[in-house]
């Protein structure tokens, strides 16, 4: 479904205040401080994918801040992907402050404060994806906040292609095609980060991290196989299993551990998702789980309620 607002039907003294609802109302909360004392004009739209969203705005220049008393009645967390076209944007976050041109796209933490501004009229391109949702497939996101990447080739281009041919199509598509169109720029925004040496680098050496990447891509293209095992993962990618498990040891975690959250996390994107109407059993065996009974306790360890609650949730109007 497609929404869009425009400043141009609004009077001119209540053109602000109008930007800052649909803004926040689109995105998250946030408080604005605009550019100049001019007349202020711009106009969004947005449309979603099954669990993520695609907008596209054009404004005046101004600044957006969120604030820590905008994180206190927050949930779930969120991601946004926003790709400059007609000037820099500027944002700060956690400490660091970047600059981000046409020809890059740069990634944002809903649940830190930041600052986000841009000087000239601009328009952007917005891919808003729930923290779960991505996790799905980007291990460990948070690493992403603030770093750009190039858009003006590989995979990188071809995600931002792909971003900007959604919201000329998107209105010819049915809304199951529009979910898978939504996984499908995950996939290739994931593509895109993955292959960056900074993503790949974090906090160990290059070569540690390509074998942890290898394991992790491994695991997830086989969470469907209910006989997978650490030492499966160890032979797949070709280093000892003593290995495998010091891997990701220095990252904190296991590697049953690890496979039962990816499984857990593809679980959650489906029963998130309003438009899937496999039960709950289903989508359980469908990611590796065999015993329903042990799905519903890690679900609920993991998430905080029972696989029930999240699909109900899922399905119940907007208030």
């Amino acid at each position: 479904m497609r929404t869009t607002y425009a400043t141009s039907s609004i009077a001119s003294q209540g053109r602000r205040h109008f930007w800052q609802e649909i803004v926040s109302k689109t995105y998250f909360p946030l408080d604005l401080s605009f550019a100049g004392g001019g007349e202020f004009r711009g106009s969004l739209d947005a449309w979603s994918l099954g669990p993520v969203s695609v907008s596209r705005h054009v404004s005046d220049g101004l600044l957006y801040r969120r604030h820590e008393r905008h994180l206190l009645n927050e949930r779930e967390e969120c991601y946004l992907i926003t790709v400059p076209e007609l000037t820099e944007i500027r944002f700060a976050q956690d400490g660091k402050d970047v600059r981000c041109r046409p020809g890059a796209f740069l990634i944002e933490r809903s649940h830190l404060p930041y600052e986000f501004s841009h000087r000239d009229p601009a328009a952007l391109w917005v891919l808003k994806i729930p923290s779960a949702v991505l996790r799905a497939r980007i291990s460990r996101p948070e690493r992403l906040a603030t770093l750009q990447f190039d858009a003006g080739r590989g995979v990188g281009a071809l995600f931002v292609d792909t971003l900007r041919l959604t919201g000329a199509r998107i209105e010819e598509i049915d809304e199951p095609a529009r979910a898978v169109t939504g996984k499908h720029l995950i996939d290739l925004l994931a593509m895109a980060v993955e292959s960056d040496e900074r993503v790949l680098m974090g906090h160990s050496s290059s070569v540690r991290s390509a074998h942890l990447l290898r394991c992790e891509n491994f695991v997830r293209a086989r969470l469907d196989d209910t006989r997978l095992t650490p030492q499966m993962v160890a032979d797949g990618c070709g280093i000892s299993l003593r290995y495998l498990h010091q891997i990701f040891e220095g990252e904190g975690s296991t590697v049953c551990a690890y496979i039962r959250n990816q499984r857990l996390l593809m679980c959650d994107a489906m029963l998130r998702d309003p438009n899937n109407r496999k039960s709950i059993s289903e989508i359980a065996y469908q990611w590796g789980f065999n015993d329903q009974a042990q799905f519903s306790r890690n679900y609920r360890s993991r998430f905080g309620c029972t696989p029930s609650d999240m699909r109900a949730a899922s399905r119940a109007p907007d208030p």
